[in-house]
């Protein structure tokens, strides 16, 4: 298993399937705990992630493990990667074809860990695995997609401008965690959001 996630990691770091393999510095492959129970997709990488090719390492990585650390929850854990492995010029925001061409490895990761849920970062991954927009009315809601479930929070750079944010942000990472031990013991999750398969 370990294996195979070497194999995805090795692949999106030699991946040159679109033009952003021109002009990122490093491609960011996810990482983190293989037997984790939750996988975070943000969007995708930015200029520090770009520069350590590693996900959320920057500001934003950092309000995520304060988030974290006040769930009690490390950051080792956990299993964190993004829609978009390479870093689009400026940060702008990935294209349609840039993320349909990615979608594989993320889909790949997925299969591998199986996770118990996938947390969703911020409106580009929500409307990249789910069609869906505007996150802030659907934050802190469970989703239930192909049998997979889904929690929707806001992403952790929305709280560098909007400091009344941090707030949303651990309050919605303290309820993930929660639904989480909840699904460990074998205790039904209130599913906000039902997708037809």
């Amino acid at each position: 298993m370990k294996q195979k996630l070497e194999d995805i990691k090795q692949n999106v770091i030699n991946c040159t399937k679109c033009d952003l393999c021109k002009t990122r510095t490093n491609s960011v492959p996810g990482k983190g705990n293989i037997k984790s129970d939750v996988i975070f997709v943000g969007e995708a990488p930015g200029r520090n992630e770009d520069k350590n090719g590693e996900p959320f390492v920057g500001v934003a990585g950092k309000k995520l493990s304060a988030a974290l650390d006040e769930a009690g929850i490390t950051r080792e854990s956990v299993y964190i990667t993004n829609v978009v492995k390479c870093r689009p010029p400026k940060n702008r925001v990935p294209s349609t074809d840039e993320r349909e061409t990615c979608k594989e490895y993320l889909k790949q990761e997925i299969s591998i860990i199986k996770p118990k849920i996938i947390c969703i970062l911020g409106n580009t991954a929500f409307n990249s695995i789910l069609g869906g927009s505007e996150i802030t009315k659907f934050r802190g809601k469970v989703v239930r997609k192909d049998n997979q479930l889904y929690f929707l929070t806001i992403h952790p750079a929305a709280t560098i401008y909007n400091q009344q944010l941090i707030d949303v942000l651990k309050e919605d990472i303290s309820k993930l965690f929660d639904n989480i031990r909840e699904l460990k013991d074998g205790k039904e999750i209130t599913i906000d959001i039902e997708y037809a398969s």
